[in-house]
């Protein structure tokens, strides 16, 4: 009986130590197509390194070099046509930004309009550790 337990124990083990390896090599699979990618090697790092901070519409908390969205893949085309070009990061996320709003970059601006964004989950935080410490309180 005890045998088995430990056979079960191994088994899930194995699992997790498996699916948690997956993760990181899961990374390594993007979803740009072998039709989008740039022949200039460093125009397509660039590509690459633009696609991994812009925001897919349709998953949202995903960037559209992971996204297999069809809107995530025109994005793609269209800062590779940028990029060729000779439009500069700058410039690229500057149109983005022009065209969908900040909401685009997965990691907006620090200014007056995304200010919530950035204060809103330190003030959640400071409300959940407030809540707990008063509950605790009152239940001892």
């Amino acid at each position: 009986m005890i045998s088995v337990k430990k056979n079960y124990k191994n088994k899930f083990l194995l699992l997790i130590i498996i699916l948690f390896l997956a993760q990181f090599l899961q990374k390594e699979l993007f979803s740009v197509e072998p039709d989008e990618i740039l022949k200039n090697k460093q125009q397509e790092l660039l590509a690459r390194k633009i696609s991994k901070n812009v925001r897919c519409l349709v998953c949202q908390n995903q960037s559209i070099d992971d996204s297999d969205a069809p809107l995530a893949k025109d994005l793609r085309i269209l800062i590779r046509k940028k990029i060729q070009e000779e439009y500069t990061a700058e410039e690229i996320y500057q149109f983005l930004t022009n065209r969908y709003g900040d909401f685009i970059l997965l990691k907006p601006p620090f200014q007056l309009n995304t200010l919530a964004l950035w204060i809103l989950p330190f003030v959640f935080l400071f409300i959940a550790i407030f809540f707990i410490f008063f509950t605790r309180k009152k239940l001892s």
